[in-house]
């Protein structure tokens, strides 16, 4: 749903306004061979799901009779008490939400197949039937069914017997059928049963290249050692190559144990990341309930040309039904977790492989520019900031893997108007524990004799710190250690970090926006922090190292430009640009997912409204733990859309080499991100404005 027309009547707290839809992987007891029973177990956990504003609801293989029954799927019997049930479910479902996938055995032309039946609000919307009937160890099926192969374009007519046709129903048949919501953009569903999943090109892949987003497998795949794990890597690979959703509810209690069990496995994927499974083994329904975004598999398709190449290569014609979701307008919630800080994970095995892979792709990048430019000297300037610091750790390592002295890296503190004693001490004394060539050059003489030259108040004795006055410090030291590297036969090392370029927080030219190379340009700022706790914690450098470099991590962030004030409070670039944990975020929605401004703003709501929900990076201070309200966001939102759009692309555009870092993204206009450099922030300004309340 986009955000204009039916969108308007949803609350902004809606996840249907935001692209989003809600969905479920359900399991349920099974009576064998009694229909209507199963049936109303069904009824039970689809009211469950509407309560819930669920859209589409999934139940497993065979669902409505049993999968493991053997011969008596071939009885009449129980094959009209499953169009009863069938006709059942569908007058049941007249007042429900859910789009319900349930397996069922039915007749057709002659034969019986193993089908996935897709009911909405008293429709029977269509019938899937099984392509790839497992005939082998403990499977018999193709004794039973027919494979749905070849029956493309038909339909099917359920409960008319006997000459009976009051209350019949008729519906397309086939496994060329999608599912497509009329009034939710990007919702199309289609269904593959079980088997169907496990050959070497599934139904569902032809779907997504059709333009299904939801993939939903009814499954009764029996549980033996270790197989729930490769249902899972199935499952979850799928839905990364498909790049959409991928839904498993599999068959659990009351299944037939005279030769096999069942785990009742319940899981929800969306490109190749888990939303939620349940328990395994259940005593009785349960229910995967999670929110895909639409959007975000929109985008990623838009993005990856090779996926429409493929379809072109290999697409196949399936026929569309519609159906409406009519969403409640409320606010519903958000079943899925939206980390706080996108670029950097939560659990702390995954955040020390990233850390790992970062620093590492920041010492090859720099190894390899060395070797390429004859084994120059490393020249760098070094604030005692979280970012220089960095930098040259990445530098040392870079010397140690040349088996180079690291006195041939030459690293100069530059202490200006701004400088605190406690960030010139730290950089001295991480200077000094590594071992490189330091030096202290103070800016202020050259600084002074500029401003007077330009008859700037401040060389009057006027306390008068404006953008110029900044500028001229931050232009000298770039001066600097450019000429120094000229003198001393190296190269200038960039220190600067993917936030700040997305801000524009960076002085063109004769500034920090320019080096010879910059091994932080692909890194947020968020990331940084924790790559300097990684090196800590692994050890990288003896004692003395770690020490000062915990110190620095305990330093506010500052560009300290301006002398501190009577309270001796430092200047702030957060106060400026906004709080970098939060920038981040809005950076990784825009850059990795071009997402609308209201939408990123939603996402952040929930990321950060309240810091006891949702989970913390690893060794992340608890006193360091903030939240935001929506006016908070609104309003350095719109700083960073400013900025972003209509300020700071010029900088980006002229940025010097170095390696992109995560799959968030980068900058670089030969990489990620290419923008024109006169652009504007007009319509993403108005979105948010539009769309996003300011409290």
């Amino acid at each position: 749903m986009t955000v204009d027309g039916a969108a308007r009547t949803l609350s902004f707290g809606s996840l249907y306004r935001h692209g989003m839809a809600r969905v479920a992987a359900c399991t349920t007891p099974c009576t064998i061979a009694d229909p209507m029973a199963n049936a109303a177990a069904v009824l039970d956990s689809v009211r469950e799901c509407d309560e819930q504003a669920v859209a589409v609801a999934l139940f497993p293989e065979l669902a409505l009779s049993g999968y493991a029954i053997d011969d008596l799927f071939l009885q009449d019997c129980l094959l009209d008490a499953v169009e009863k049930a069938v006709v059942h479910l569908v007058e049941q479902s007249r007042d429900l939400m859910p789009m319900i996938l349930v397996g069922a055995p039915l007749r057709h032309a002659g034969r019986v197949y193993n089908t996935a039946v897709a009911v909405h609000r008293g429709r029977l919307l269509g019938v899937v039937p099984k392509v790839h009937l497992p005939n082998y160890r403990e499977f018999y099926e193709r004794r039973h069914f027919a494979s749905g192969a070849g029956t493309e374009g038909g339909t099917i007519r359920i409960g008319a017997r006997d000459g009976a046709q009051d209350g019949a129903l008729d519906a397309p048949f086939g496994p060329d059928l999608l599912f497509q919501a009329e009034d939710l953009d990007g919702l199309v569903v289609h269904a593959e049963v079980c088997e169907d999943l496990w050959v070497a090109v599934p139904p569902s892949s032809e779907a997504a290249l059709a333009g299904a987003t939801v993939l939903a497998n009814l499954s009764a795949s029996n549980i033996t050692i270790g197989k729930a794990e490769t249902r899972r890597l199935l499952c979850k690979s799928q839905s990364a190559r498909c790049i959409a959703a991928y839904l498993y509810s599999s068959a659990g209690a009351g299944e037939s144990t005279t030769d096999l069990a069942w785990d009742g496995q319940a899981s929800i994927f969306e490109n190749g990341e888990t939303l939620v499974e349940t328990e395994r083994f259940p005593k009785g329904a349960q229910m995967a309930v999670a929110d895909v975004d639409l959007d975000v598999l929109r985008q990623e398709r838009l993005r990856m040309g090779t996926f429409d190449d493929n379809r072109r290569l290999h697409g196949t014609v399936f026929r569309r039904v519609a159906f409406r979701v009519d969403p409640p307008g409320g606010d519903l919630g958000l079943r899925r977790n939206v980390p706080r800080f996108p670029f950097v994970p939560a659990a702390r095995e995954r955040l020390e492989l990233d850390c790992y892979e970062a620093y590492n792709i920041q010492v090859a990048g720099l190894v390899q520019r060395l070797r390429a430019t004859g084994m120059p000297r490393i020249v760098i300037g070094v604030s005692g900031g979280l970012d220089s610091t960095h930098a040259l750790i990445v530098a040392a390592r870079a010397m140690d893997l040349l088996d180079r002295p690291r006195t041939d890296i030459l690293a100069f503190t530059m202490p200006g108007f701004g400088t605190s004693d406690k960030t010139k001490g730290n950089a001295i004394r991480l200077m000094s524990a590594l071992g490189v060539s330091h030096h202290e050059l103070d800016i202020r003489p050259a600084a002074n004799q500029m401003l007077k030259d330009m008859d700037h108040p401040f060389a009057r004795g006027e306390a008068v710190y404006d953008v110029t006055f900044e500028n001229v410090q931050a232009g000298l030291r770039t001066d600097y250690l450019f000429r120094l590297a000229n003198q001393r036969g190296g190269i200038v090392l960039g220190t600067g970090d993917l936030s700040e370029l997305a801000l524009g927080w960076c002085t063109y030219g004769v500034g920090d926006q320019m080096a010879h190379y910059n091994v932080n340009s692909g890194v947020p700022k968020s990331l940084i922090q924790h790559l300097i706790r990684w090196v800590i914690g692994s050890r990288q450098f003896p004692d003395e190292v770690l020490g000062t470099l915990g110190d620095i991590l305990a330093t506010e962030i500052s560009p300290e430009l301006v002398p501190a004030g009577s309270d001796r409070a430092l200047q702030s670039s957060e106060a400026v640009v906004g709080p970098y944990e939060l920038q981040d975020f809005h950076l990784f929605h825009t850059l990795r997912y071009g997402l609308r401004p209201s939408k990123i703003a939603f996402l952040a709501l929930h990321a950060w409204s309240d810091p006891a929900r949702g989970d913390w990076p690893a060794g992340y201070p608890v006193e360091k733990r903030s939240a935001y309200t929506l006016a908070e966001i609104h309003s350095w939102l719109r700083v960073f859309i400013q900025r972003f759009f209509g300020f700071s692309q010029f900088k980006r555009s002229a940025m010097p080499n170095g390696p992109k870092v995560t799959a968030g993204g980068s900058l670089s206009p030969r990489g990620d991100w290419r923008a024109p450099s006169d652009g504007n922030a007009r319509i993403w300004l108005e979105e948010l404005e539009r769309e996003v309340p300011k409290e």
